[in-house]
């Protein structure tokens, strides 16, 4: 094969395992959607003893079918990409991986084919399956605040961190082993669970001193719950909106950009296929 022909049929590859504004992409991306359900189903019923007992042959059979055919895949994603390494360590990346390793080291180690449910992740690729591109704005929007909020969420949790850890050790001081508080650790984690309004129960304070500085964390915790909604509501009013689509870059693998965009936004690689240097 020359190697005109051979960038042809890498960007036709690309096309339809990458993309979806085609008809072909997107009837690639619904069989393997059917087929991601199809090999959870059958890992969650090979977990009930009765019929793993009865059908252990079928499923196992169906389990490596789904893993060649998603190996397969995953070579192909590889192949057909600008940048295989950056596909590979890109997040869809890693979940496409994981999600065909648990089956080989079964060979290994006895029951880990039961993490092959973390092909349920490959879910998240629903949205661009059927051009939910709503979905996909709104999702960048919130990803945007959430990076925003980063280092207000960070200073909100160091102190809470500390007002659990003098909280823990003044119980710890107050009520003693006697009521549960054996360490100054296992009372910050009552602390934790109290602030939290979780309330295990598994630990309680006796004395009244005690019981009233439960009583003040409790209401504190209603509070603080609040905080970080509220710092990520405000970034979320901040954040502009932009109407994009579900293409995603070649070289970078950032999925959604600009309507109409020439250019990626995260690298500024091209979004011709005519311009890719395969």
């Amino acid at each position: 094969m020359t190697r005109p022909q051979q960038q042809s049929v890498k960007r036709k590859l690309y096309s339809i395992i990458f993309e979806a504004e085609t008809h072909a992409g997107k009837t690639f991306d619904i069989l393997l959607l059917i087929l991601i359900l199809s090999s959870v189903v059958v890992v969650s019923l090979e977990s009930v003893p009765e019929l793993r007992k009865d059908y252990l042959p079928l499923f196992l059979g169906l389990e490596w079918a789904f893993t060649v055919l998603f190996t397969i895949e995953y070579l192909l994603r590889l192949y057909s990409t600008v940048r295989p390494l950056k596909y590979a360590f890109s997040f869809f990346g890693i979940i496409d991986f994981l999600a065909i390793v648990p089956t080989y080291l079964s060979l290994i180690i006895v029951g880990s084919q039961y993490l092959l449910v973390i092909r349920v992740f490959r879910l998240l690729r629903i949205a661009r399956i059927f051009k939910l591109t709503q979905f996909v704005n709104e999702g960048h929007v919130l990803s945007k605040a959430i990076r925003a909020s980063m280092t207000k969420i960070a200073v909100f949790l160091g102190v809470v961190l500390m007002m659990v850890v003098v909280v823990g050790a003044l119980m710890y001081v107050i009520e003693g082993a006697d009521a549960g508080f054996t360490s100054i650790p296992t009372s910050i984690y009552w602390a934790i669970v109290t602030l939290t309004t979780v309330g295990f129960g598994d630990i309680t304070p006796l004395t009244s001193l005690g019981q009233f500085l439960a009583s003040c964390l409790m209401i504190v915790g209603y509070g603080i719950i609040a905080v970080p909604t509220g710092i990520v509501s405000v970034e979320m009013a901040k954040v502009d909106k932009l109407h994009t689509n579900t293409r995603v870059c070649p070289n970078c693998h950032k999925e959604g950009h600009a309507t109409g965009a020439n250019f990626c936004d995260n690298c500024g690689y091209s979004l011709k296929q005519e311009d890719w240097q395969i």
